[in-house]
């Protein structure tokens, strides 16, 4: 049994410790936050005439193909089907047009959903068709250096604005013009093709229905402390030190070391140890973060769906919370990839719900995380999990086959984990 010291209990962090923990390790999580969770956590919003109401830093959305999570939820003691909405993928405006794909085994439902998206001619769905045949033949694989808007350069216009760019910053958080042609294919592949967990497919929309916090971190840290491990919040890691073997944090003593925490802080906590790693360091500085926006406003109406698309402005989606076991009337709008100030976002996220007919909003309350994820982009080099001898790194932002996703986190955790010396 070693002693493993993971820093960060956001999402990554406690996927490490709790893998770590049934591996019959002895673990000690170090989190700055009072609360868990990381850039997934939950946050108290007050509400006109209401008692406080617990929402998230940002809306998330899961779908079928985060296998590594859904399961890693149930394991904490998390039923997934509970505190999730789920539904076949439906990306649908206010006026019903878009794809909708009905509960069929992939990839019947993608061709079903082409076949019969509303909006889209006879051409869009068969450029979209050709399109979805030509990457399955290639293995989902494109040329290094292409960007996803040159991946679609055969897309009618209509299926580039209404799928593919929605899609591109939803899943990458990079506009189509600068986003990772393969990365983009890998969770096409993933998500349209692949199978998803327990009964629903990979393309199926998870839509939270409780607080993120209720979804892992605070189950997580509960089942770490049965476990024997400790947690300990609101406590930040000042000192990293190499031992022979091991390592100390903060002058206590590990065999290992897991730094779960963003990238930025990882690099504060290196740049001050005495270790050489020049190429992590230089691959972690290097990494452009790009900004997500949820703009939380009550009275507005009742949608005709959970999540509708929009365009026309800073936000892509806008999400029911009433149909997610909010109080009524309120409204999510998420502007992945978010640009200019607060009160431009908002003025901007207004005017697009007046263009939907949706009068009589009023902010509650905007979170942007200006960090949220890194760039996407094509031929970007990322950390890899190996810092130096006993140190590690994990982390939706390390070495991977997936972008900023809470899926990526986990994954990362996972193979940090099983790589560890037993």
């Amino acid at each position: 049994m070693a002693r493993i010291a993971v820093v960060g209990a956001g999402w990554a962090g406690l996927a490490a410790a709790v893998h770590a923990v049934r591996a019959g390790h002895a673990v000690d999580v170090f989190e700055a936050a009072r609360v868990p969770g990381g850039r997934a956590r939950s946050l108290e919003v007050a509400l006109p005439g209401r008692d406080p109401w617990t929402l998230d830093n940002g809306q998330h959305i899961l779908i079928g193909a985060y296998t590594e999570t859904l399961s890693l939820m149930q394991a904490v003691g998390v039923a997934p089907a509970r505190v999730l909405h789920a539904q076949p993928l439906r990306l649908l405006d206010a006026h019903g047009q878009g794809l909708a794909l009905p509960a069929w085994p992939a990839p019947l439902d993608a061709a079903w959903g082409i076949a019969r998206a509303r909006g889209w001619d006879w051409r869009d769905k068969a450029s979209l068709l050709a399109a979805a045949l030509r990457w399955r033949r290639a293995g989902f694989r494109c040329e290094a250096g292409m960007t996803v808007a040159a991946l679609c350069t055969d897309l009618r216009a209509a299926v580039v604005r209404d799928l593919i760019e929605p899609l591109c910053v939803a899943a990458l958080n990079t506009p189509a013009q600068d986003a990772c042609g393969q990365v983009f294919l890998r969770v096409l592949r993933d998500a349209l093709f692949g199978r998803g967990w327990g009964g629903w497919g990979g393309a199926w929309l998870l839509l939270p229905r409780e607080p993120l916090g209720r979804l892992f971190p605070e189950a997580a840290c509960e089942h770490l402390r049965r476990a024997g491990a400790r947690v300990h919040l609101g406590q930040r890691v000042n000192e990293l030190s190499a031992t022979s073997p091991g390592w100390r944090v903060d002058g206590e003593s590990y065999d290992a070391l897991i730094l779960a925490c963003a990238s930025w802080d990882a690099v504060r906590l290196l740049e001050a140890a005495p270790v050489s790693a020049p190429q992590w360091l230089a691959r972690a500085r290097a990494l452009r973060h790009e900004g997500i926006a949820t703009v939380y406003a009550s009275g507005g109406p009742r949608l005709a769906e959970p999540m509708l698309a929009l365009s026309g402005g800073p936000a892509q989606f806008v999400f029911d919370r009433a149909q997610l076991g909010g109080p009524p009337g309120l409204l999510a709008f998420v502007a992945s990839a978010s640009r200019g100030t607060r009160e431009e976002l908002e003025a901007q996220v207004l005017a697009q719900a007046r263009a939907e007919g949706w009068e009589g909003l009023s902010v509650l309350q905007t979170v942007v995380e200006k960090r949220a994820t890194f760039a996407c982009t094509p031929g970007l080099q990322r950390p890899g999990q190996v810092i130096a001898p006993g140190l590690w790194a994990c982390g939706d932002y390390v070495e991977g086959p997936y972008p900023a996703t809470l899926e990526g986190a986990v994954r990362s955790a996972c193979a940090v984990v099983q790589a560890l010396p037993p």
